[in-house]
Formats: C-alpha cells, structure tokens, sequence
C-alpha cells in the first residue's frame, strides 16, 4: 500500500534534498541518487537523505553498504518518514521535529541582517556555523565554498550585533518551499535576539511555505513565528566515542 505523505513534510524533504544537491556540488563531493534516497559521500562524510516513505529493498541494502563501507567517516542519515532501522549498522538515532510554516507577514529585524555577497564574508559565515552550531569535522573553507555565491538557489545570511557578527543561518529556494538550515546564535550572543532577527530576515517576502528541522534550543523560537511540527524525523549517527 502506498504511503500518503502529508504535503509540508513532502516540501520539506524535496528541499532538503535540494540542499543535500548543492552542498555536494559546491564541496566537490559524490552525489548518489536512487529513488529512495540521496546521498552526499566526500573525504570525511556520508550523509543520506531518505526521499521515499517506501524505499525498495534495493535501496535500503545498499544504504546499509554505504554504511559499511564508510570507514572513519561521520555518517548522518536522515530519515522523516521513520522507515530504516539503521541500529544494525551499528547507528544511533535521535528525533528531531521538522517544522513548517505557511507564508504570513513578519516584523522587520531589530538587529542587522545582510547577504553574503562576497567570498570573505562567506569565510565569516562559515567561521560561525563552525563555531556556534557546531559543526565538527570541517576545516576551513570545506563545508562553505565560495562557490555558494553562484547559486541562485542558496542565500547565506550574517546578522551583525553592537558592531560584531553575532549569527548565521542559510535559506535553500526551491519552486514550492524555502528551507531554513544552521540557524546559529555564537554563544556571547545568546538570548539577545540575534535568532529572532535572522527569521525576521529570512522570512520577510517569502510567498512560499517555509520548513525547518529544529534543535530543542531552537523549538521555542520556531513556535512563537507560527512553525508547525509536522513530524518527528530519526537523525541516525554514529555513536560518540
């Protein structure tokens, strides 16, 4: 029988799938498609996305390949649908709850928000996603590429707080959705509207359903601009040593 899948869970799967596509084009990374699932494979990663409630046994057996044959690399596999049972590969799941929110007016931002237009501001960009997410494992100038700047489809913010770059988050365009991803607050900037300020930005104009998966420090943020749950996604991982 055939999965029906709720409409902003399936938005927010195709974007992220999208972002999965430019991240591995701007990184120089393998790109694997099959119709169950994407997936980026690079020196020190493997991150699978699942694009399908059903995946065939093609699929899922070969995922499970991937995995063996992912050495020391740090493996993610993303699955919003809850259909892998990925613990025999020797992965570890936590949920995380994808959101979304319908388009609708938003204040402007209390603190300065810009485009990154230029490839030193993409360094800074990337300093602070390293920095405030986290995001381990990258060196500089391997997870945010110049080469960001010649997609129309990917826009990186900086929001700037008492004359210091204070956040970051990158918003993925695709046809029928926007999607929000790295929302980041650097620590010294906590708690003073840094995040607020990037949504107001990111959201502003959007005519488009915009989705989110949310951290449980970021739920409560995600709630007061109307975000939805729409599931509870499995994010399986290696377990920390």
């Amino acid at each position: 029988m055939t999965s029906v899948v709720p409409a902003a869970l399936a938005l927010a799967t195709h974007n992220s799938d999208v972002l999965l596509t430019v991240l591995a084009e701007t990184r120089g990374h393998e790109l694997i498609r099959r119709p169950g699932f994407s997936a980026m494979r690079g020196p020190g990663l493997l991150r699978v996305l699942v694009v399908d409630p059903e995946p065939g046994a093609d699929d899922v057996a070969e995922v499970g390949e991937l995995v063996a044959a992912a050495g020391a690399r740090r493996v993610t596999i993303e699955d919003s649908f809850g259909v892998l049972d990925c613990a025999p590969w020797g992965l570890e799941a936590r949920e995380l709850p994808v959101m979304a929110r319908q388009p609708g007016p938003v204040a402007a931002p209390s603190l300065e928000v810009a485009r990154v237009e230029t490839a030193d501001r993409v360094a800074v960009f990337e300093r602070v996603v390293l920095d405030g997410f986290p995001l381990p494992g990258f060196a500089p100038g391997e997870a945010f590429t110049p080469a960001l700047l010649d997609r129309p489809d990917a826009r990186m913010h900086l929001v700037t707080r008492e004359g210091s770059v204070a956040g970051a988050c990158l918003s993925i365009l695709d046809a029928n959705a926007t999607g929000l991803y790295w929302v980041t607050t650097l620590p010294e900037h906590r708690s003073r509207g840094v995040g607020r300020a990037l949504l107001c930005a990111a959201l502003d104009g959007t005519d488009v359903p915009v989705t989110l998966t949310a951290t449980k420090a970021g739920r409560p943020l995600y709630d007061s601009f109307g975000f939805d749950v729409v599931t509870n996604a499995n994010w399986w991982s290696k377990p920390e040593a």
